[in-house]
């Protein structure tokens, strides 16, 4: 085994001992001298601050670097909070126009009651309508416990929009008036001229490009203008008469030329249906 402790190791163990103690021994009496340090004592002197500037450095570099780091970090941290809560405050707005349109169309509603006085009105949500037949037909959320039977007549925030044709315990279906099927079950309508005249005729389709009712059947020769009322007649006992519909936006011709048609401004938008009232005739 080797002697640790061999003549050379020792002898450098103890230069470098005595260069210490020389070192300090110097440094201590140039602290406590007045006079102009001596040329070893400036270069120790000199040597020990480029040592310090030469470590400080990177060590005040490192330094800065990681508050720099951590800055970046709470930054972060406070805009992942600003986002979250700028994605709950728009989460909060969007609830808020669905409700305030949802307490429109329901005020809109409500003001068939004073109309439909010969009827008890079941106000109801639509809860489902396929873009398949979008025109077609919508599910509401009323059946036999709410009272609600076939062939009851279905209204808009503004007239008209269908019958139902399906009953269920908790929901129906609505066939609406913009229903162009050849089995669509037409309705009875009927216009209140502006000289007291009525004209009677069907709904026997929907334009869809123009968004208006086509009534045609019609036999009367009767004068109708744009802007005459059109309610339904109830002619054929299965559609009770008054209902609104809508109002005349032009007389034309039907596609043969020969027979008088009447274009309709509906009431309603049938694009736009959340809630119904069902009229339920009084017993």
């Amino acid at each position: 085994m080797k002697n640790p402790f061999s003549s050379r190791r020792l002898v450098i163990a103890v230069i470098i001992a005595i260069l210490t103690i020389a070192i300090i021994t110097i440094s201590s009496n140039a602290r406590n001298s007045k006079a102009e340090p001596s040329l070893p004592s400036r270069v120790l002197s000199d040597i020990t601050g480029w040592t310090a500037q030469v470590v400080g450095t990177p060590v005040k570099a490192l330094t800065t670097s990681v508050a720099s780091v951590q800055q970046l970090l709470n930054t972060y941290q406070e805009n992942e909070k600003l986002t979250t809560r700028i994605d709950e405050l728009a989460q909060a707005k969007v609830q808020l126009q669905t409700l305030q349109a949802e307490n429109k169309a329901l005020k809109n509603q409500l003001n068939l009651d004073s109309t439909l006085t010969d009827f008890k009105v079941v106000n109801a949500v639509v809860i489902s309508r396929s873009p398949s037949n979008w025109q077609s037909q919508i599910i509401i959320n009323k059946g036999t416990d709410a009272g609600l039977k076939r062939n009851m007549s279905v209204m808009g925030s503004g007239g008209l929009v269908g019958r139902i044709v399906q009953v269920n315990t908790t929901n129906s279906k609505v066939e609406l008036i913009s229903d162009n099927s050849q089995t669509a079950n037409r309705f009875a309508i009927r216009v209140a001229t502006s000289n007291g005249e009525v004209v009677d005729g069907i709904i026997s389709g929907f334009n869809q490009t123009k968004n208006e009712i086509i009534m045609s059947n019609i036999t009367s020769q009767t004068e109708v203008k744009k802007g005459d009322m059109v309610t339904t007649s109830g002619l054929g006992g299965v559609t009770p008469s008054g209902l609104y519909v809508g109002k005349v936006d032009a007389v034309t011709k039907d596609e043969g030329g020969v027979s008088k048609q009447i274009l309709i401004k509906p009431a309603t938008d049938f694009n736009n249906i959340p809630v119904v009232s069902v009229a339920i005739p009084q017993s």
